[in-house]
């Protein structure tokens, strides 16, 4: 029965679903995530900035197609990487991107996953750091979640000469990286520099401090978010996202390795004196031995007051061969060696306090010395723990504007990720943070707020989608409850029957095992008949055993049967009553009861 309930239930939703798809082939059915969702958002038109300051040293918004040849992509190959690695062959693209908030929101996207990406642009003029502050601002949305990649600018160093942007590769100096990076769960937002020592001439790679803000869901969002660094020439820094200062320090203080090298040096020519005593403590020459001192003790000796436990077997082995154990058919002797049987543990050692040979347990020897070794005392040769000279530091310069960096004259994308559709857009370089705060204010801002709201309309209630999508096609609700009840019904079926087979199989062992039952209960009635049944058959049985005696015994079992007979007419007429009792008599069970006196008559 349960089967056929199942087998219904089925085809019901297999015939709703087929309804559906018919739907489908004349009109197309699609179901918003909610009422007021993002497709429903009418789009407006990017806002634009424009601004004549002469303080802006690059501004893009990639509105004007004009402006796009000048980005400009790497055909070179990276050093030290494998042939198939090397290339940079990610692709990059203008375009609108698919969750963008505006209708004509142009923007430059990383297209290509798990490759080497390289695109950069000449600024409209070089920054030399002769003004203050430098701001780099730029806007990144991870429109499928990071898995492992950056998204971080490079300013590329200018020497006043007109670099190849078709050669860029992350050998190509820089003077500043910054932006964010995440790889697994390290997120990170970088601040780098690359600062020229002044006496040798070498430059070497300097990041700020870790913040401590959380970052993780910046990379999964899917919101355009705003990266800003204010570098100002009193040697501060300053981070922000969206607006929000998440890390700051200084120049001179908060770069890992300092900008600063030490004054002094460690002398690695130097070497210690072969005279150098650097032992503090030394044995006491003067020192002897006693006379009485016994190396030859030994720690530990046997317990002479321990005695074998009562019952120790010594004559058993704990171990033995099994008994039930059988040599394999497939066993060779000449191949698997001389077959043995597993080891046990031995069964006349189970609940005793042991067997084998039996040794005493083993205690401290109060006469043991040990190896007998002089005190030790002050050594007046001590100098002290050596340690290698210091000298100045070649490479030590004395700065307190490290502010003037390598001046910039190109702006790089030399990126790797593991996800494509990543998006930069409005990129700004400028000396005037009150510039960078308007293009914030009237760029960055309306577009996050929409983002928003588009966010917030898709993930309202399902309820609200569900009951949306049931106006023009209110067969729909037969598919709901079909797939709401359906587990629901199957579950209930297969516990039911569960639950019935258990109590047929407790209603039977209480047969077998002729156990009381409560009385004045329904199932005591109902069980009643199917009991005076077996007491019926025990008898037959009985009766059939003392049938196939021998002849000499059929006196004694004759006299028997009358004490047996009388007991069953008792039997009978208790039965009776308790019928009556109940109000519940059995005609089947009375009649077999009279046919079966008949049968001994």
């Amino acid at each position: 029965m349960r089967i056929t309930i199942v087998i219904l239930l089925v085809c019901l939703l297999n015939i709703s679903i087929l309804k559906a798809d018919d739907d489908d082939i004349d009109e197309e059915i699609t179901i918003d995530d909610a009422p007021g969702a993002a497709a429903n958002i009418e789009k407006t038109n990017v806002p634009l900035m424009k601004s004549t300051s002469s303080n802006i040293y690059f501004e893009e918004q990639f509105q004007d197609k004009s402006k796009w040849p000048r980005w400009v992509k790497s055909q070179a190959k990276k050093d030290g990487v494998e042939e198939i690695l090397a290339k940079y062959d990610g692709e990059w693209g203008f375009e609108v991107p698919q969750s963008s908030a505006y209708s004509d929101d142009y923007a430059l996207i990383l297209k290509s996953k798990a490759r080497h990406h390289a695109i950069s642009t000449q600024l409209s003029k070089p920054f030399d750091f002769s003004t203050s502050p430098l701001v780099v601002q730029y806007e990144v949305k991870f429109q499928t979640n990071q898995e492992c990649g950056g998204a971080y600018v490079k300013l590329l160093s200018s020497d006043g000469t007109q670099l190849d942007l078709q050669q860029v590769t992350d050998k190509t100096p820089y003077t500043i990286m910054f932006g964010p990076d995440m790889c697994g769960v390290e997120h990170k937002f970088h601040f780098i520099i690359r600062y020229r020592n002044p006496n040798t001439g070498v430059y070497t790679e300097h990041q700020a401090k870790k913040t401590t803000e959380p970052l993780d869901s910046y990379f999964t969002d899917k919101k355009s978010h705003l990266y800003t660094l204010v570098l100002s020439a009193d040697n501060s820094f300053k981070m922000y996202i969206d607006n929000k200062l998440v890390n700051s320090g200084s120049l001179l203080t908060d770069m890992e390795p300092s900008i600063i090298p030490s004054k002094e040096i460690v002398d690695e020519t130097d070497r210690k004196p072969d005279d150098w005593d650097d032992r503090e403590k030394i044995p006491d020459a003067n020192a002897k031995k006693p006379d009485d001192w016994d190396e030859t003790e030994p720690k530990e000796i046997p317990d002479e007051s321990a005695t074998i436990p009562s019952g120790w077997l010594e004559n058993e082995p704990p171990m033995i061969a099994d008994p039930a154990a059988v040599q394999p058919v497939d066993w060779d002797d000449e191949i698997d060696g001389t077959w043995e049987a597993p080891r046990i543990d031995n069964p006349a050692c189970k609940d005793i306090a042991g067997c084998g040979p039996w040794t005493a347990p083993m205690v401290p020897n109060p006469a043991y010395n040990g190896i007998w070794r002089a005190p030790l005392v002050d050594n007046p040769n001590y100098r002290g723990k050596w340690e290698p000279r210091k000298i100045p530091n070649p490479e030590y310069f004395e700065e307190t504007h490290p502010y003037k960096l390598t001046p910039i004259g190109n702006l790089a994308l030399e990126l790797w990720s593991m996800v494509d559709s990543i998006v930069f857009d409005n990129f700004l370089i400028t000396s005037d943070q009150s510039i960078a705060k308007q293009y914030a204010d009237q760029i960055w801002y309306p577009k996050s707020v929409l983002e928003g709201q588009a966010i917030s309309a898709a993930s309202e209630s399902v309820i609200d989608a569900i009951v949306k999508a049931t106006k023009d096609r209110p067969w729909l609700w037969a598919v709901y409850l079909i797939a709401i009840l359906l587990p629901i019904v199957i579950l209930v079926v297969f516990c039911w029957s569960r639950k019935s087979s258990a109590v047929k199989s407790t209603d039977g062992i209480k047969k077998k095992t002729d156990e009381a039952e409560p009385d004045s209960t329904e199932q005591q009635l109902s069980s009643g008949e199917n009991d005076e049944e077996t007491e019926e058959i025990e008898i037959d049985e009985q009766q059939m055993k003392r049938n196939v005696t021998s002849t000499a015994g059929k006196d004694a079992l004759e006299n028997d049967d009358e004490g047996q007979e009388e007991e069953e007419e008792e039997e009978v007429n208790a039965t009776e009553t308790s019928e009556n009792t109940n109000k519940s008599s059995s005609p089947s069970a009375s009649n077999k009861s009279r046919r079966r006196l008949l049968r001994k008559e």
